[in-house]
């Protein structure tokens, strides 16, 4: 799974180490990603979502419910699939 907040849509910066003697190389700046279990009364489960720390702030301001449709909106969560019955041969 890829280093995206599934609330806040944070991922992956890229930007320079810069030594004493001011050379450059590439580095990434990854986010905080926690890795939390959420209890959602509307839908009467748990879900676990890869989150940042500032997108658990958000949930306990918002609420995660209205968080889930937010994100669910913007496409930073996807729904899985339902599995299909499997197919009888006769």
């Amino acid at each position: 799974m890829s280093r995206i907040c599934q609330i806040t849509g944070k991922k992956a910066m890229v930007g320079n180490n810069v030594s004493h003697s001011n050379r450059k190389t590439k580095r990434t700046f990854n986010p905080n990603l926690q890795d939390k279990r959420f209890y959602v009364p509307e839908e009467k489960k748990w879900i676990t979502i890869k989150v940042s720390t500032s997108g658990i702030k958000i949930i306990n301001k918002k609420g995660i419910y209205a968080c889930l449709q937010e994100a669910r909106a913007k496409g930073f969560i996807r729904e899985r699939a339902e599995k299909k019955p499997a197919k009888v041969s006769a």
